[in-house]
């Protein structure tokens, strides 16, 4: 988007921007590391200047049409996207780690092996998961690595390796690796983790490394299920788990999401399986809960951590999410244990409609709980193992969140950028919202959660 007064008023203020712009005048904002969860770029709903360079490489009439096609248009895309004065300097001074979504690829990129089969039928799509994933590789994957796991990394031995004469082409290698991941996902892993002292940060790849099996249907497959129990322990003091996709929907769609799957998988019949299909594919019904299987298990492990059984209970368990296009928290009922907790900030993002809004504010509220639950028992989908309400929000704006740890936990704010006296392109922040994720406390003062020894 441009930062101008149109951009502005059709998207919303840059929240990341602005931040970059308050940083520039305030040091003591600095953050330790900027984390953004997806959609980082879209390549399937392109602005006018990427359009442009479209049309200058090939006939834009033809497919894909103004979506991207080559690994050449990921580039223009990225630099685009990342070339602005602010944001530029800001990723150039702060450490990042990222992770992609759906529009990073496609909208619904893996939302079921329909959508898969749909996208392999056509003349262009190859070409497109190959690009996208090597670009991936090259502009987000790449910085997400320890020097440890660079070393491991089959495509940076390569590039580490060469002594000349003259530069290393890896265009074959690279498009190898990524025609190879798209088939067979378990043979490489985007997630990732990084500990901070005592705090555990977890990065889970919930689009690349999906199983589309219909009897086998999991938001994370085996191989990688297996490495994420294996990272989701007790002993930290914050436990961190970041999925694009929201874990803790609203609890209405939530609901419509887990009787959508149900049908789609054929509880109601072969006709109504087709419905369900549509219905998923056309307003993204393909979150964690529409993987009831991956989300019982997580919720599951969740609960175990919170509990005490997977080592001494943290504090906090937060788990972060984007992708919905507006930004809340939830949290689970819970009368005892750590606390659990989903905060949503879902910054780069095209604003939803606003008869959008209505709906999310409604399946967050009131008879969404009661009429949803409904819905699901009528496919037979299972209960949740744990209640859970929306605490705070929606909001709409275009907002940035800032996770500090405290002397008192886990302080998270919300942000957006306001323009005042018509200086578009140097907007101030602005707190949206506040909330501070500590331990649960009994009625002495002592701090509960911690397993017993």
């Amino acid at each position: 988007m441009d930062h101008d007064a149109t951009g502005n008023r059709t998207h919303g203020v840059d929240a990341m921007r602005t931040f970059a712009l308050a940083l520039g005048e305030d040091a003591s904002l600095r953050p330790d590391l900027i984390l953004l969860l997806g959609d980082q770029v879209y390549a399937d709903m392109t602005t006018e200047a990427m359009q442009e360079f479209i049309r200058d490489r090939r006939d834009i009439r033809e497919p894909p049409g103004k979506e991207l096609k080559d690994f050449e248009e990921y580039a223009h895309l990225y630099r685009l996207a990342w070339s602005d004065d602010a944001n530029r300097w800001l990723l150039s001074t702060v450490p990042s780690a990222m992770i992609f979504d759906d529009h990073d690829v496609r909208d619904d990129w893996n939302a079921s092996l329909d959508w898969k089969k749909q996208m392999e039928a056509t003349s262009w799509w190859h070409d497109r998961i190959v690009a996208g994933l090597a670009s991936y590789w090259v502009y987000q994957h790449l910085g997400n690595l320890s020097p440890a796991q660079r070393a491991d990394d089959e495509i940076w031995q390569r590039i580490s390796a060469h002594a000349g004469p003259g530069e290393l082409d890896i265009t074959d290698a690279l498009d190898a690796l990524a025609d190879r991941v798209d088939r067979e996902p378990r043979t490489y892993r985007f997630s990732f983790c990084r500990d901070f002292g005592d705090i555990r940060l977890v990065v889970v790849d919930s689009r690349a490394a999906r199983d589309l099996t219909p009897t086998a249907r999991a938001l994370v497959d085996s191989t990688e299920w297996e490495w994420l129990d294996e990272q989701l322990q007790g002993g930290f003091r914050h436990l961190l788990v970041a999925t694009s996709l929201p874990f803790l929907l609203p609890i209405g769609l939530h609901h419509i999401e887990s009787w959508d799957e149900a049908i789609s998988q054929g509880a109601w019949g072969r006709f109504a399986a087709r419905i369900g299909e549509r219905l998923r594919q056309m307003v993204d019904l393909e979150h964690w809960a529409a993987w009831q299987s991956s989300f019982q298990s997580l919720a599951g492990i969740l609960t175990e951590i919170a509990d005490g059984g997977r080592g001494d209970a943290p504090d906090s368990l937060l788990v972060l999410s984007g992708d919905v296009h507006f930004s809340y928290v939830a949290e689970v009922e819970r009368s005892g244990g750590g606390r659990i907790v989903q905060a949503v900030c879902s910054p780069v993002r095209n604003p939803l409609p606003i008869l959008m809004r209505w709906f999310s504010v409604v399946m967050s509220y009131g008879l969404a709980r009661p009429v949803g639950a409904v819905v699901a028992h009528s496919a037979k989908v299972p209960d949740p193992p744990f209640d859970w309400t929306t605490t705070k929000g929606p909001w709409f704006d275009n907002n940035l969140s800032v996770l500090q740890d405290t002397s008192d936990g886990l302080e998270l704010t919300w942000h957006k950028g306001v323009v005042e006296n018509g200086d578009e392109r140097h907007p101030r922040m602005e707190e949206v919202s506040r909330l501070m994720v500590g331990p649960r406390r009994s009625v002495d003062g002592a701090v509960g959660g911690r397993a017993q020894g």
